[in-house]
């Protein structure tokens, strides 16, 4: 396949870059910079640069673009960059994409599970459940609903509601894994929040099979089958880097670092997301069970 990425730098998009090129695939990065790259085309999404003619031939767009979440606090302008970074970038790949022709086979656009809401409790989230309440729903919300032309042109589409991806190369483990390691880490909150992680691995196979599943579309969860409570994900990461999980993060300090509301909805809340859909496709986890993705991600 010839598949175009944008968002390829990234954590995921430098994973999902590498697996397809060594099995043979063509990997087309969208850059904002000059380049004479072969495997590179520039765009501007701010501006709206994007060449139709640059994309001829691509069997699949995926879109994987956005600033940072979790990076800074959500002060009006922040929460606007954060949105437009997804959707202006989101609008024009499936607006270039619907120009086409022939036009892509499949467009993959980012999402995350912050589409079910923070404060569902134990209530069990698959792909078919409405949307929740809060900036992260409203934001995937605007997410998803930028790739439209491109399903109402016809090619099969999918939103990749992404859970809380685990490696050391980035992301919230390799934030979480300098105070863990000096015996600071601890619960956060109650601790019985659901996160509902994936390993990076298993997020870059479940990418792929979205691409030449053709019975997959629409919301579809990359979680693992087997979500864990704050609580469970702390107790086990302190036993992998063999340190004491005992004292419980201050809420009051994350709030003076974060913000009320980041901390509510990314700290204190959580999801427990399955991956219905992916189950059903018949996809095998490599990291089942967080003991095991973790074990094999710190080489425990």
């Amino acid at each position: 396949m010839k598949v175009a990425i944008a968002g390829s730098s990234g954590l995921i998009g430098t994973g999902l870059v590498a697996a397809l090129r060594s099995e043979g695939h063509e990997a087309l990065r969208l850059v904002r910079r000059a380049t004479e790259e072969r495997d590179e085309v520039r765009w501007d999404p701010a501006r709206g640069q994007l060449d139709p003619a640059d994309l001829e031939g691509v069997d699949a767009i995926v879109n994987l673009g956005g600033a940072g979440i979790g990076d800074k606090r959500w002060t009006p302008e922040r929460r606007k960059e954060v949105l437009d970074s997804r959707v202006v970038p989101t609008r024009l790949l499936a607006e270039t994409a619907a120009k086409l022709d022939p036009k892509p086979k499949v467009f993959l656009g980012g999402s995350a599970v912050g589409w079910y809401g923070y404060d569902t409790g134990d209530a069990v989230k698959t792909e078919a459940d409405p949307r929740g309440h809060g900036f992260l729903t409203d934001l995937v919300a605007a997410w998803e609903q930028a790739t439209h032309a491109a399903s109402e042109a016809g090619i099969r589409t999918v939103l990749l509601r992404t859970g809380i991806v685990q490696s050391t190369a980035g992301g919230a483990l390799a934030k979480q894994l300098l105070p863990f390691k000096l015996g600071l880490g601890g619960r956060l909150g109650s601790g019985k929040q659901w996160v509902p992680w994936i390993s990076l691995a298993d997020e870059v196979g479940a990418i792929e099979l979205c691409l030449t599943n053709d019975q997959l579309e629409g919301p579809v969860n990359l979680t693992a089958p087997e979500p864990v409570t704050n609580a469970e994900f702390t107790r086990t990461l302190g036993r992998l880097v063999h340190r004491p999980t005992l004292i419980p993060t201050p809420t009051p300090a994350l709030k003076v670092l974060f913000g009320d509301d980041m901390v509510r909805e990314m700290l204190l809340g959580g999801t427990r997301a399955v991956p219905t859909k992916l189950q059903e496709a018949g996809f095998r986890w490599l990291h089942p069970t967080l003991e095991v993705a973790l074990a094999d991600i710190l080489g425990s």
